[in-house]
């Protein structure tokens, strides 16, 4: 007699969403180095940031990340015309 297998969940299933396709707001985390290259600083002011306080840093294992976002609001500052 043979047996009856259910379908496998993953098939019939969709693919989870990102947060960002469910609607959440999704940090936009990135290295160090590519968040220095984007605010035209070093590494080290970005680890400076990190170390007091100003930015968030996220462990990923090994890896430390960034949130642009973060970084952008804390690192750019407006700065009155001279005129």
């Amino acid at each position: 007699m043979a047996t009856h297998r259910p379908a496998r969940e993953s098939s019939t299933s969709p693919a989870p969403q990102t947060p960002r396709q469910a609607g959440a707001s999704a940090a936009r985390l990135v290295s160090l180095r590519d968040a220095a290259e984007v605010f035209g600083v070093s590494v080290k002011t970005i680890r400076r940031r990190i170390a007091d306080g100003t930015v968030t840093g996220y462990r990923i294992g090994t890896l430390i990340r960034v949130d642009l976002d973060e970084l952008r609001a804390a690192l750019v500052v407006k700065i009155r015309s001279a005129h």
